[in-house]
């Protein structure tokens, strides 16, 4: 998705020029193109809620792992007070408290609960922060512990259950995306919501991401003239044991994977070196050693005892051809049906959310629904070891302004999306091109746009990215991401506004506070996602019901009704 250094330059002047009135967005408009506006800087001014005044509210985190420990590290203290945290991993709680410090990329983004506050140590720290295995403990312990509220960061199949036994516990709730398992579960979620009153947010950090939200702007105002086509993609270069979604295992757990066996070496590795560093080199491998010490300690852990599942997967004459323990399922649920959502749930929701954004601007900020996707999707490249697919490509059609479906003429008013995720070569990493009559916009890995005046005369290439490296978190590993032209402070990726205006409109609670992505958004780009993977797996055009968007209804595209005494 990167342009020439060129073309990078020419079109980061064009979106500057193409600022007029020095309006509040506008003049941010301009400040982000040219690299000024840094992380978490100005969400509250740009956004429009205020500063916190005292009394950060109260949280607990449910699953501090690869995500739960990105958005403890996005917290702003002023407006979030962690009182606990819950993790059956040693890991996952090592790494909440002290960062992950397996690389500066990877502590950049998730720097710990030390760090956060202030704390020297993880025994001063738990003076402060409670800490539970099970996510049930901590939500029936919420109100003895003070807790307000609650961010869930678990494993996809356990967003619906944390969520509603949490709001039926008296919590608000900011769960990861994508918002459920199901769509039959993201409308219990909403109507769980609705009947107890209380916030219910999703992450899709993109309605929190200033380029986004600018990028929107310019559509609205038609600088890019009619949008009719958008194409997105996020490609990694995962390949067979080398791969983001396939974490490794504890060796005990699983004597003969590979991956097992390479953490052993890292440990002894790391060992060596501590014994040979000096000065503050000391204290730098003893946190890397101290970090894989817990990791291997995850052996320790019975995945059974909370719901994971061993399994056997058989080929067509019956062999068995692998073997999965129940903490494999939970160490790498993201490759398994029945705990993930493959590559549409973890990578497409984004950029389909992205996409539904643009859409609306076009239609004066209105959230616009699809109308049909067609897809499909294959397993060339890694072998049996996972039920997710390796590559998955789409086209979505969305109405444009006029259209209608009765009318022979109007009804083929539509704007395009196609999206492909890929394994296996990670040419082009990730974003958008938003197409219009007047311009093209590119937004790239979230931290860089484009705006092309021309609609027939720029040429849009890929080259070799320059600039720091960005950690796509669970999005797979680090990669190239573009700073500022001037080499200045990165753009906040989202994660700290959406924190921070969930906690100020609990704390604010009126009809016109509300979460910029709350149930029936989110929702909808769980359908979007959820629907695509139907239409992938049965190689087949889906068109998109109304009913599917309304939490009230009972119609979803897996054909399951909603059932809230699933949870009684």
């Amino acid at each position: 998705m990167n342009p020439t250094p060129e073309e990078r330059a020419a079109g980061k002047e064009d979106f500057r020029a193409a600022v007029g009135d020095m309006t509040r967005r506008d003049f941010l408009m301009g400040s982000v193109a040219a690299g000024v506006v840094s992380a978490g800087s100005m969400g509250a001014f740009y956004f429009g809620y205020k500063k916190a005044e005292g009394h950060p509210l109260r949280v607990g985190v449910l699953g501090t792992g690869d995500e739960g420990s990105v958005l403890l590290g996005a917290v702003t203290p002023d407006y979030i007070h962690v009182k606990a945290i819950a993790d059956i991993r040693p890991y996952s709680i090592h790494r909440a408290f002290h960062g992950d410090v397996y690389s500066d990329v990877a502590l950049a983004a998730r720097c710990g609960l030390l760090a956060k506050y202030g704390w020297k140590t993880e025994d001063e720290a738990r003076k402060h922060v409670e800490v539970y295995g099970d996510y049930r403990e901590l939500i029936a312990n919420a109100k003895q512990d003070g807790i307000e509220a609650v961010v869930i960061a678990l494993p996809l199949h356990l967003h619906a259950p944390a969520a509603i036994a949490a709001m039926r516990a008296g919590l608000h709730v900011l769960t990861e995306k994508l918002m459920g398992h199901s769509v039959h579960e993201c409308k219990e979620m909403a109507r769980v919501a609705k009947q107890t009153g209380l916030y219910l947010a999703v992450g899709h950090q993109r309605h929190y991401n200033i380029l986004y939200h600018n990028a929107m702007e310019a559509i609205r105002r038609g600088i890019l003239g009619d949008l009719h086509y958008i194409r997105a993609q996020w490609h990694r270069g995962n390949l067979p044991g080398a791969d983001s979604w396939q974490q490794p295992l504890p060796k005990s757990s699983k004597p003969d994977d590979r991956l097992a066996e390479e953490l052993v070496k890292k440990l002894a590795s790391w060992e060596r070196a501590l014994e040979e560093s000096g000065g503050r080199d000391i204290e730098v491998w003893q946190r890397k050693v101290d970090q894989v010490k817990a990791q291997i300690r995850d052996e320790n852990l019975d995945a059974a005892q909370f719901g994971y599942q061993d399994a056997e997967f058989k080929d067509k004459s019956g062999k068995v051809i692998y073997r999965r323990p129940a903490i494999e399922e939970l160490i790498r649920w993201r490759l398994w049906d029945r705990t993930g959502g493959g590559l549409m749930a973890e990578l497409g929701s984004h950029q389909l959310d992205a996409a539904s954004i643009f859409v609306s601007a076009m239609h004066g900020g209105q959230k616009q629904h699809p109308l049909s996707v067609v897809a499909a999707a294959n397993r060339p490249l890694f072998p049996p070891d996972r039920d997710v697919e390796d590559h998955v490509y789409c086209l979505i059609e969305f109405p444009a302004p006029g259209y209608d479906a009765n009318d022979p003429i109007n009804k083929m008013k539509k704007i395009g999306v196609q999206y492909a995720s890929i394994n296996g070569n990670g040419f082009g990493g990730y974003g958008e091109i938003v197409y219009g009559t007047k311009g093209t916009l590119i937004l790239d890995r979230e931290k860089e746009v484009m705006l092309f005046r021309d609609s027939g005369g720029s040429k849009v290439s890929v080259g070799k990215s320059s600039g720091p490296t960005m950690d796509t978190q669970a999005s797979g590993p680090p990669q190239a991401a573009a700073a500022g032209a001037s080499g200045q402070a990165e753009v906040s990726r989202g994660y700290t506004e959406e924190l921070e205006h969930w906690a100020w409109c609990i704390r604010n609670p009126a009809p016109e506070n509300q979460p910029r992505c709350g149930p029936k958004v989110a929702m909808a780009d769980a359908i979007i996602a959820l629907t695509t993977n139907i239409a992938a797996r049965q190689a087949k055009r889906i068109e998109f019901k109304e009913e599917w968007f309304d939490p009230d209804s009972d119609e979803t595209p897996e054909g399951v009704k909603p059932d809230l005494s699933r949870y009684a």
